[in-house]
């Protein structure tokens, strides 16, 4: 009796769920017959475990990713990273959009907020669209080719004076050597020469500590209370003080200089209002940053990719005894701009090792894109849309045996970085938020690399640096031994 109630009460049970399931499944059949069907063609997702899968695949490292998604997936895809999909834009194709798009539209603000402790307040993330543009005005005025001209005089000195301390020959890290004396020029050119000469230990010790205040961690939780960030505002809080005293004493003494600091004081907003202590402040830190890590990564990659190419090498070196031959021994804002062949071998170590690997914006509208391939995208508002300098400038339908290092890829008749339209090369960014100190970084780097080939030659110990994927902004893993000999560049 027992197990007739038993087996009468399980078939009501099998009977309910056969039921519900029905149900539904005719629930799905009715939305879709009478529902309009969404005419968004989204782009494909990464295939990835929910909620934190997105996460773990990211974490792994975002080329990797892209490495393994792009043959997959195309050139337009999704990946789910927790609460937020980021949409990723590979390629000139489909990037137009990106780099040219109204801040209205896509916009910087919200995802580089993390950059907000480090810079300071009121100043490039942490104001609106309008007066970042006038702070960004200020940038421009600041790298104009007249003052650019000067700053190469101050390149030149740091370099002479800092390599006249090597010896006959010796073996050094160039990457450690190369770091410490951008960090010099930097000083000199654009913070002045009252950091330079006095201040120089001190700032630049403040800046390793505000430079180790930005994790990975920090683009998440940029205010969590642990040690690095800790340090990070309180280095913050010192430069700012250093820098108020500087500020005031040269609008007590009236002295002006010749370099950033003194350009950014002298800025005036369009109203008239003119820059306050804290936004001067704000702004160097915003400068050394941007222009710092560029110039001492790109100028080791550059070295290493000469020393273990022979080709390139040789080219360069002829180069620098012809200059010498028509102009002497000295260098200066023209010389430095007629070293065509230094300059494609830099670009050329800039395009394998940009030192940023992504460039963010939020999407505050929908937009469509439409792949080589004639697909087109919807982009939905709301979706943090992405490129990849590392990834994008590696692209075989643009660039012929992209792992390569061929500097005459950019030579005239070439011009592979041209190759698919104005976005084929994008280690520098482009369009409305292109780099403002990309003049700049080259300078500086030919100024340092013109020297070094006139007066050393070297000779690469260690093996082929790797990549450092695991630091904020990408650069070289480890030391970069090498072996010098100071020699006198024979012109004939």
């Amino acid at each position: 009796m027992e197990a007739a109630e038993a087996a009468k009460s399980d078939g009501k049970i099998l009977n309910v769920g056969i039921l519900l399931v029905a149900t539904l499944v005719a629930a799905k059949l009715i939305s879709a017959l009478i529902m309009p069907r969404s005419k968004k063609r989204v782009p494909p997702a990464v295939s990835a475990w929910p909620v934190v899968g997105g996460l773990v695949r990211f974490m792994k490292g975002p080329v990797v990713m892209l490495r393994e998604e792009y043959p997959k997936l195309g050139s337009v895809f999704t990946l789910k990273l927790l609460n937020k999909n980021i949409t990723f834009l590979i390629g000139p194709e489909v990037s137009a959009h990106f780099f040219k798009a109204h801040e209205s539209d896509l916009s910087q603000q919200e995802v580089y907020q993390f950059n907000v402790p480090t810079f300071g307040p009121g100043v490039v993330f942490d104001v609106d669209y309008s007066i970042r543009q006038e702070q960004f005005r200020f940038f421009t005025e600041a790298l104009r080719v007249n003052k650019l001209k000067a700053y190469v005089d101050h390149m030149v000195l740091e370099a002479e004076e800092y390599f006249s301390k090597w010896g006959e020959s010796g073996e050094v890290d160039l990457k450690y050597e190369l770091e410490h004396l951008i960090i010099l020029t930097a000083s000199r050119c654009l913070l002045g020469e009252e950091v330079r000469n006095k201040l120089f230990d001190d700032v630049s010790a403040l800046f390793h500590d505000l430079d180790n205040g930005m994790l990975p961690i920090s683009v998440i939780f940029p205010y969590l209370p642990i040690p690095a960030h800790r340090r990070r505002d309180q280095a913050r809080k010192k430069l700012a003080e250093i820098f108020a005293s500087i500020i005031a004493s040269r609008k007590q003494t009236g002295k002006a200089q010749n370099d950033l600091l003194q350009c950014f004081i002298d800025s005036k907003y369009k109203d008239g209002r003119p820059t306050t202590e804290a936004e001067v402040t704000g702004l160097l830190i915003a400068a050394l940053f941007a222009g710092q890590h560029t110039s001492s990564i790109t100028s080791t990659w550059s070295g290493a990719y000469l020393l273990t190419n022979p080709k390139c090498m040789s080219a360069v070196v002829d180069e620098q005894k012809k200059l010498m031959q028509k102009h002497g021994s000295r260098v200066d804002y023209e010389i430095l701009s007629e070293m065509e062949g230094l300059y494609r071998c830099i670009k050329e170590a800039l395009r394998l090792h940009p030192p940023l690997i992504m460039l963010l914006r939020s999407s505050h509208s929908d937009f469509t894109v439409k792949t080589k391939e004639g697909t087109e995208y919807d982009i939905p508002k709301g979706h943090i849309v992405a490129t990849s300098p590392a990834f994008a400038n590696r692209l075989p339908h643009i660039y012929k045996d992209p792992e390569t290092y061929d500097p005459d890829r950019f030579a005239p008749g070439r011009d592979e970085d041209k190759a698919a339209g104005a976005f084929s090369y994008i280690s520098f960014g482009g369009g409305r938020h292109g780099c403002l100190g990309e003049p700049f970084a080259y300078l500086q780097i030919k100024a340092i690399w013109s020297h070094l080939l006139r007066n050393f030659e070297f000779e690469l110990l260690s093996p082929f640096p790797e990549i450092d994927w695991n630091a904020m902004v990408v650069g070289v893993k480890g030391k970069v031994m090498v072996r010098y000999k100071r020699i006198e560049l024979p012109l004939n």
